[in-house]
């Protein structure tokens, strides 16, 4: 399928992919600032934003949509940064596509994807949902982070409930989890349940690397990013402190520097 894609800037091209649930609009924390050097290319991947899908798929159609999003814009090598599932999308096409993935940066990812994220009870989905709506009306107020935020299942999500990271959630969060169609949700569970694991493969990737944590993520633990980046030839590392899995919505300035740092230092 012809993916809908934010193309921004002009320069040498940056695949940014998003995570689940998500969109293209999640991933401006980034492309707002990299595209005044880079052209950006952010997809809705197949079933999320505006990439509609009525029939299911596989994980691996991803890669197809995207060698042939590659195609459509004449793009014979970039850069990619994944967030997430997007972390992982960007080492199988590393995998698989060697020739096309100049580097990789990977945010809250891991090639063996682990968890500790406490059972949710249906106290934890109410409070999300009333925190969300409040949110998307009243975009970080303080009253409904510290009455409902922090009490709902954005206490795993984030760590520095700040009324900066809930207006990313309610601007970027909620729109792509309203969009997010239930084949992308089966196509995921469906991977994990097979026991996803790619660590034995990532000593093919050549190209430098860098891997980014948050220290409390529960969907994916640092441990498990961390083993990642041990298990890439060229890799570097860094877990920020006090940060979950959106930690580029919490440290968003932070972040940047570093992956700045990174991009001037390898490119």
């Amino acid at each position: 399928m012809q993916l809908n894609a934010d193309v921004r800037g002009h320069g040498y091209p940056l695949l940014c992919l998003h995570g689940h649930p998500g969109n293209a609009a999640c991933m401006r924390v980034f492309t707002e600032k990299l595209s005044q050097r880079y052209t950006t290319i952010s997809p809705d991947l197949r079933g999320y934003g505006h990439s509609r899908m009525a029939t299911p798929f596989t994980m691996t159609d991803h890669l197809a949509d995207l060698n042939d999003l590659l195609d459509r814009f004449d793009i014979q090598q970039c850069l990619v940064l994944g967030w997430s599932l997007g972390g992982i999308l960007a080492m199988e096409l590393a995998l698989q596509q060697p020739q096309r993935v100049a580097g990789l940066m990977l945010l809250g990812t891991a090639a063996r994807p682990r968890g500790n994220h406490p059972p949710i009870s249906w106290q934890d989905n109410a409070l999300t949902a009333i925190a969300s709506l409040i949110n998307k009306a009243v975009p970080g107020w303080q009253w409904n982070i510290d009455t409902f935020g922090q009490r709902s299942l954005y206490r795993y999500l984030i760590q520095q409930h700040t009324p900066q990271a809930y207006q990313r959630l309610a601007d970027e969060a909620f729109p792509a989890f309203l969009q997010t169609s239930r084949h992308a949700q089966q196509a995921l569970n469906q991977a994990l349940r097979a026991g996803y694991d790619r660590l034995p493969e990532l000593e093919k990737i050549a190209v430098p690397s860098l891997v980014l944590c948050g220290e409390c993520d529960r969907h994916i633990t640092a441990r498990a990013s961390q083993e990642t980046a041990q298990h890439l030839p060229h890799s570097s590392f860094k877990q920020y402190p006090q940060t979950a899995h959106l930690f580029p919505w919490e440290i968003p300035k932070v972040v940047l520097a570093d992956l700045e740092h990174w991009l001037q230092t390898h490119f």
